[in-house]
């Protein structure tokens, strides 16, 4: 069973102090996605942030002292801006694309006024003006991943869901296998339960830098996370990460549910070898050095391999502003996301 220490916390300046948006509301971080490129982390607010030099999606140094938020960068293309409630980002198993995935959670059935919840983007490393939409409906034009949708309601098989997780891993056919994890599934937005799912198809990269399906995208994995010792809330799957150093599968789970009459928010980190999620083998829940449950205090949603020993969790707070153990201050500012950099003390082999 993998061990991991807390090596680091803080918090991260996403925005100016005191952002409003059209309506007068105060701007609220919400870090649900994150990856690092070796310089640098890429993270992403599911909620938009308003300004024309600006985005949801940014960009800022990792130091030894931690993330750097004086160099902090917008990443400004007209398609990045325009997508809406980001979920997870990855890399293709080349190292070469960053993906970068919405929630999926809905849509119109007439018209096209929330096609921005429906997006899939390519672009090359280090390339962001170059983004793309990934299998756009090609017969009409509009933008948005509409064939990917259609694709999606095929495998997950119910009416709503929300994606959370993204990852490659390699794969059989093509240049690997891209994967998407389900959080949410039922009827509708206000009828529906959690789940930790992954559906996924192989992929190949094209001659012009986007991505093809080569074959159906159908159900990889499933597991039930409250249904193992050590946890004590019942999860939904919040973000998938291949850590291709040690070659094996990380899953972040959160929840946010009610105890005694107060909103009690945080979760859980799992991780299981390539071949074992080949072979449907429930994932390993990530303790402590001391052998308890490494349960976060904050709504884990972002999850970052920064190198062999360490991971980034970044958290998607919502309208909570408790800091926790995370700083001395008792609340963060609204422009503030909270982060962990955690120490891997042992990991099984492969």
């Amino acid at each position: 069973m993998a061990q991991a220490r807390i090596l680091q916390q803080g918090t991260i300046h996403c925005f100016p102090a005191g952002l409003r948006d059209e309506a007068g509301e105060l701007v609220n971080a919400e870090i649900s996605a994150v990856l690092y490129d070796g310089e640098r982390l890429l993270m992403a607010s599911d909620k938009p942030v308003p300004g024309d030099e600006r985005s949801a999606v940014f960009a800022l140094p990792l130091t030894p002292e931690g993330p750097d938020d004086a160099q902090l960068e917008y990443l400004s293309a007209a398609r990045l801006q325009q997508a809406v409630k980001y979920e997870d980002f990855a890399l293709t198993t080349d190292g070469r694309h960053v993906l970068a995935v919405t929630g999926f959670d809905r849509i119109e059935e007439q018209g096209h006024g929330l096609n921005d919840y429906n997006h899939l983007l390519i672009w090359p490393l280090g390339e962001p003006e170059a983004v793309q939409v990934v299998d756009p409906d090609p017969r009409d034009g509009v933008e948005g991943s509409l064939e990917l949708r259609r694709k999606l309601n095929l495998a997950i098989g119910y009416p709503y869901y929300k994606l959370e997780g993204l990852a490659t891993v390699p794969g059989e056919r093509g240049d690997g296998l891209l994967l998407f994890g389900v959080r949410e599934q039922g009827n509708a937005h206000d009828d529906f339960a959690y789940v930790s799912r992954v559906v996924g198809a192989h992929y190949q990269i094209t001659d012009g830098g986007n991505i093809e399906f080569i074959d159906a995208l159908r159900e990889h994995f499933r597991f039930v996370p409250h249904e193992q010792d050590g946890v004590r809330f019942e999860c939904g799957l919040s973000s998938l990460e291949y850590d291709p150093y040690h070659a094996r599968l990380y899953f972040l789970t959160s929840f946010e549910v009610e105890e005694g009459g107060r909103e009690r928010i945080g979760g859980y980190l799992w991780e299981l070898g390539l071949e074992e999620f080949r072979d449907g083998v429930t994932p390993r829940l990530v303790t402590t050095p001391e052998g308890e449950a490494l349960e976060f205090e904050h709504k884990a949603e972002g999850l970052a391999v920064l190198d062999r020993e360490r991971l980034f969790v970044a958290y998607d707070n919502d309208r909570n502003l408790e800091l926790g153990s995370v700083d001395e201050r008792d609340e963060r500012h609204a422009c503030e996301a909270p982060y962990t950099i955690l120490e891997l003390t042992a990991i099984p082999a492969s």
